[in-house]
């Protein structure tokens, strides 16, 4: 079966929540899950087998990620739940957690389907103008008894080489959207996609923010529900995609197995810094670390959004620039001589 999407994750660990609390079995909620007339035929075979795992005894964590649906982190959080007793708080927790992990999907999402889609519109109407406009215009001056020189004739020029190499370029264009299929539909794509763009120091200063954001979740949900920093730093590692921050969760966790106190072990590694730095001293001396990790990840989203809105916002207008200055430059060329010709007729 495949693997739930984060919203599908968020609502089902939000409703077992609700379950939960309401004093009602995991086996019982299942059954009024599966009876409830807006799920689809997918979902009801999934809370089927989950159901035929426990009643044969077997825990709800065993049943998760026997049925292969659910992220090993998920199943992680569960059995900690299931032992500790907390199964309650830990769904809610995590409703919470796929809820913000959703969020930063459509982030980057939005990041970087907005500036190719611009650009290419803006492709679109420059091939449209070589390979329609031109044509059109070098009739005319082959009337007038002239020829198109110059830039014009380069243009013309261009758009002639784009029409006799034509399979050429939908070959590339071919190859080009199997490469963005690939960095978007499958795991290793996505990887090679984000170490690439990891390149360029926004997207690189965007990606630190996103594991932030995922960091301190992950482990404000450990904290909350009772476990040492080190085990929930183990724990949150797995969620972690930036190797660069992976580097620095190993770094803190020997720090911590060095004996450094939490709130230093996280501002030496790099972790955290500045506010946040400052905001974790303070969270680990009155002993709420949990609830300080929680307002940096909500401080990461906002710094997120407000990242992706400002690129946008300058994105779009530069675009905007471009395409006219394009679209002039290819207009000038060929109606200032053709001005000229008809002057001199």
């Amino acid at each position: 079966m495949k693997t739930l999407t984060n919203t599908e994750l968020s609502y089902f660990c939000g409703q077992m929540s609700l379950i939960l609390k309401a004093g009602i079995s995991s086996i019982e909620g299942l059954y009024m899950m599966q009876d409830d007339s807006e799920a689809s035929a997918e979902e009801r075979k999934l809370y089927s087998e989950i159901k035929a795992h426990l009643d044969d005894g077997g825990y709800l964590y065993e049943a998760f990620e026997k049925t292969g649906a659910f992220p090993a982190y998920m199943v992680k959080m569960t059995r900690i739940g299931e032992e500790t007793g907390t199964l309650d708080n830990v769904m809610d927790a995590l409703r919470r957690h796929y809820n913000r992990e959703e969020e930063i999907r459509l982030s980057i999402r939005q990041a970087v389907t907005y500036p190719v889609v611009m650009a290419g519109m803006i492709l679109v109407v420059i091939l449209v103008l070589l390979l329609e406009v031109m044509p059109v215009f070098r009739q005319v001056f082959r009337q007038l008894g002239s020829e198109m020189t110059g830039f014009a004739g380069l243009l013309f020029g261009i758009g002639d080489a784009i029409r006799s190499y034509s399979i050429v370029f939908v070959a590339l264009l071919v190859v080009f959207l199997i490469l963005v299929i690939i960095c978007t539909r499958t795991d290793k794509g996505r990887k090679a996609g984000l170490s690439f763009l990891s390149r360029f120091k926004f997207f690189r200063r965007l990606r630190n923010d996103i594991a932030t954001s995922r960091f301190a979740d992950g482990l404000a949900l450990a904290l909350r529900s009772g476990f040492s920093p080190d085990f929930g730093i183990d724990m949150v590692r797995d969620i972690i995609e930036d190797k660069v921050f992976t580097a620095k969760i190993d770094d803190c966790k020997q720090k911590l197995t060095d004996g450094a106190p939490f709130d230093e072990a996280l501002k030496q590694s790099g972790i955290l810094s500045g506010v946040n730095a400052r905001m974790m001293t303070i969270g680990h001396r009155t002993g709420s670390s949990d609830v300080v990790m929680e307002q940096i990840s909500d401080i990461s989203q906002k710094k997120i959004d407000t990242s992706i809105s400002n690129a946008l916002g300058t994105i779009e207008p530069v675009l905007i620039v471009v395409l006219s200055l394009v679209i002039g430059a290819i207009l000038m060329s060929v109606m200032f001589p053709l001005l000229g010709i008809v002057s001199s007729i």
